[in-house]
């Protein structure tokens, strides 16, 4: 396991339950086991499966490409960062090549994940999912894996969900933030609360909310300022390539482009889901006169 932060460290541990051998590497983490990509090559026995879980841009190019160098015919990368699938497709025609595997594995879970198991959207050659599929076995509870398709298609799929909850998020946010100002003194968590018992829109998202709202009442604390992670940028570029019509999910990325010049109680919603799902930091709230949050950066975890 190549990054050993929120995500990496907990998927180590739930494959370490599931009786697999598992060797962490991450260069800026204590808990490393190993000093380089070398050592960790040297230590695992062929046909290895090195899982990179790290942000995405530079830090997985860097990765993926000095494994490609270390690493023989018949291994396989996994590659479970929020990646932008181009570049799974690029990676996976460069690495079989040298006769090296690749999977781009779309990882939904987040910090909940090493209990409650990871969704696992999984793109790359049928035999080379198979070489890691007990991996797979472990770490998605039941029927919490899918095999997408070729080299590419398990961050498009990702990609698509992470659309979809930008969606979903901003519909929550936005009844909440109706309720909570409606003027008729309304119990807004208390509702939200119950909507969780045989309600239609009833969620692990808005039990997640739920508890955000136990944790932080009404949201104090929290800068109304809901950081723009990559992927809903993508999603719908990519539908706008192809003439597919997605106005709910272009309306809250807008949302997230606005949210820095805005006093929106949705907004400090949906900072409190990502905390919640993710474990993404969020901006301390600025009392009035002391000027404005600091910028959003974006976050490449994975959710």
């Amino acid at each position: 396991m190549v990054g050993l932060g929120k995500m990496g460290a907990n998927m180590a541990e739930r494959l370490r339950s599931g009786g697999h051998e598992v060797v962490g590497f991450d260069a800026f983490s204590p808990a490393t086991e190993v000093a380089s990509l070398d050592e960790l090559v040297g230590a695992l026995d062929a046909p290895r499966v090195v899982w990179v879980m790290v942000p995405a841009g530079e830090p997985t190019e860097s990765t993926v490409t000095g494994l490609g160098e270390l690493l023989a015919a018949g291994d396989v990368i996994v590659e479970g960062g929020n990646s932008n699938w181009r570049d799974s497709v690029r990676r996976a025609a460069a690495l079989h090549e040298r006769g090296i595997g690749f999977v781009d594995a779309g990882t939904s879970g987040g910090v909940w994940g090493r209990t409650e198991g990871y969704c696992l959207m999984v793109g790359g050659e049928p035999d080379v999912v198979a070489t890691a599929q007990p991996i797979f076995d472990a770490l998605a509870p039941t029927d919490g894996f899918v095999h997408t398709g070729g080299a590419g298609t398990g961050h498009f799929t990702k990609m698509v969900h992470n659309g979809i909850e930008y969606g979903l998020m901003q519909a929550y946010a936005e009844g909440y933030e109706l309720l909570a100002r409606s003027g008729l003194e309304i119990d807004a968590s208390g509702a939200l609360k119950a909507w969780r018992q045989g309600s239609v829109v009833r969620s692990w998202l808005l039990d997640l909310f739920v508890l955000a709202l136990e944790q932080r009442p009404d949201l104090e604390g929290l800068a109304p300022v809901a950081q723009d992670s990559g992927e809903g940028r993508w999603t719908v570029q990519e539908a706008v390539e192809r003439g597919v019509p997605m106005p709910v999910v272009t309306a809250a990325l807008y949302a997230r482009f606005t949210s820095q010049d805005e006093d929106s109680l949705a907004m400090k919603a949906i900072a409190a889901l990502r905390e919640q799902f993710g474990g993404h930091g969020v901006l301390p709230e600025v009392a009035p006169g002391e000027g404005p949050a600091p910028t959003a950066t974006v976050d490449e975890g994975s959710a």
